[in-house]
């Protein structure tokens, strides 16, 4: 490791934010109504949505995190590429046309559709913040590995640096732009992502003559563990917890994404529904073919590399990638090495800034239209247009400072472990209410809120009092023990928890005749809107 490609990524790193910020002064020159500052003006094509959805979806925990776990823990690791991609059809076949029909800005609106009255709207604001700021301490984990690579020893600090370097830039991008400069930021990550994903499998490939076998024979070799490395088990097969761990893992990860508040939103950023059944399309096309090309980076990397050099660089696998850069352009200290890596670390900076500013304008969104319109005084006077992007902004930037601490807390863990724990609070407090929302025809205001805190509550707790926050080396705080729930991921519990306190809260609930048929007219009137698009923004 040398100076050179210290400076060689941050040159195109620093190329890359010139132009976002470029992007962001161009944006913010529009005007800065709700539509435009949440939706972008709902004038992206299909397309162009599709590629932003992709850029932002695959994020640090993709790039960097499950190919490092693959790296590390071959065929099991592999659960989470399979997990994240399966997910898509769920939000192809049942969220993305009835959210565009449906909502208008965030996923409370999509709920208010069916209920009237502000704290629903609160329940399902404060459960979207929570999801997003999970999901945001994921990518500042990612960018703190990142910087721990390219600056080696000599980098403890640097890592600080990062992630506040990371949260400062995203709260310019969402304060400034809004959603037109993040959408932008995000279709130019998701292509440059592309192309370096595409260049190191294309190397790999090159590396073992295109023989898959022969490199997965390698890696078996070098892995440290034989044969076990290609099947399943060597993560999840150690005891019962570890078994309940992968279905935990496998349900957090294919039901979380349809209750991703960063991801729903983007379907409000196209003019109609079929639209946003395309971009949905789109970005099906994108996310699996990148899936595909992370499976063979990490397998790669772990024959090029081995287990126990990627474990040496960083216990969690965040590196994996970066180091099989440096190897496939000549190793440590070569031309090559330098330009592979300086190119990786940048594409992976991209990625870790598109997705931030995605999330980081989602929750600013929940926190101003769900949650400051429904509780200010000033709203309900009619001021709401006005304040919400300005209470917008101003959350970006307590979102982005919390976060930034956040992630310091959390900077030794994978990156997809901690995305997995995001996608499991997600599953168990906004997918239910979501879905119950559009199909069932007796959901009430009661169930509404049961679902959406039934789910959250109990999904954090669990967070706090799982191996992940302490009782072990590699935890939140190593040095206390209070881990008294044995899965790392709550999903396996408090998602079934969250659909059951929604059904009973429904079903417990007692109206009078006039309510009934209310809410049987607001049903009948939100089913007609979610099939036809009649009403819709």
């Amino acid at each position: 490791m040398t100076g050179n490609h210290e400076g060689l990524a941050l040159l195109l790193f620093g190329a890359f934010v010139a132009v976002t910020l470029g992007i962001t002064r161009w944006a913010s020159r529009r005007r800065g109504s709700p539509e435009e500052f949440y939706a972008g003006g709902r004038l992206f094509s299909p397309l162009e949505n599709g590629l932003a959805i992709a850029g932002d979806y695959v994020s640090a925990a993709s790039f960097l995190g499950i190919s490092g776990l693959i790296a590390l823990y071959g065929y099991d690791g592999m659960l989470y590429c399979v997990g994240f991609f399966v997910s898509w059809l769920l939000v192809l076949l049942l969220v993305a046309e009835l959210v565009r029909n449906c909502g208008r800005f965030t996923l409370a609106d999509v709920v208010a559709a069916r209920m009237r009255g502000s704290a629903v709207r609160v329940a399902v604001g404060t459960s979207s913040v929570t999801v997003s700021v999970l999901y945001l301490v994921a990518q500042m984990v990612g960018a703190g590995s990142l910087v721990a690579v390219l600056f080696g020893e000599t980098g403890a600090h640097a890592r600080i640096w990062a992630i506040t370097g990371v949260g400062a830039l995203t709260v310019v991008y969402v304060a400034c732009g809004g959603m037109r400069a993040t959408t932008w930021i995000q279709i130019v990550k998701a292509v440059l992502l592309m192309i370096g994903a595409f260049v190191l499998t294309a190397l790999v490939l090159l590396r073992f003559h295109g023989d898959l076998n022969a490199m997965l024979t390698r890696a078996a070799e070098r892995s440290g563990h034989g044969g076990d490395f290609l099947a399943p088990g060597l993560t999840y097969g150690d005891g019962w917890a570890a078994r309940l761990d992968f279905v935990g893992v496998g349900l957090a990860l294919v039901l979380g994404t349809a209750g991703l508040p960063h991801i729903l939103a983007r379907f409000s950023t196209v003019p109609t529904a079929p639209a946003a059944r395309r971009s949905a399309l789109w970005s099906i096309g994108l996310i699996g073919g990148f899936y595909l090309m992370t499976v063979v980076l990490g397998f790669g990397a772990a024959a090029v590399l081995g287990g126990d050099a990627v474990r040496a660089s960083d216990a969690a696998g965040n590196t994996a990638v970066p180091l099989l850069a440096i190897d496939l352009g000549g190793g440590a200290g070569s031309t090559g090495g330098t330009v592979l890596l300086a190119t990786v670390a940048a594409v992976a900076f991209s990625t870790i800034l598109a997705v931030v500013a995605g999330i980081t304008l989602a929750s600013s969104a929940s926190a101003a239209h769900d949650l400051y319109a429904s509780l200010s005084r000033r709203a309900a006077r009619g001021r709401a247009p006005r304040d919400e992007v300005a209470v917008a902004r101003v959350a970006a930037c307590a979102v982005g400072g919390l976060t930034i601490v956040l992630g310091l807390l959390a900077k030794d863990l994978n990156v997809a472990l901690l995305v997995a724990i995001a996608f499991s609070v997600a599953a168990s407090a906004n997918l239910p209410v979501l879905l119950y929302a559009l199909f069932w025809r007796r959901f009430t205001a009661r169930g509404a809120l049961w679902a959406v805190y039934g789910g959250l509550l109990p999904a954090l707790a669990l967070v706090v009092l799982s191996p992940v926050v302490s009782g072990r080396p590699e935890a939140v705080f190593p040095g206390a023990d209070f881990a008294l729930f044995p899965l790392r991921t709550p999903g396996l519990v408090s998602i079934p928890l969250g659909f059951l306190a929604g059904w009973l809260g429904s079903v417990t609930s007692r109206e009078s005749a006039d309510r009934a048929r209310e809410h049987a007219a607001r049903h009948a009137e939100a089913e007609v809107r979610a099939l036809t698009g009649a009403g819709a923004a």
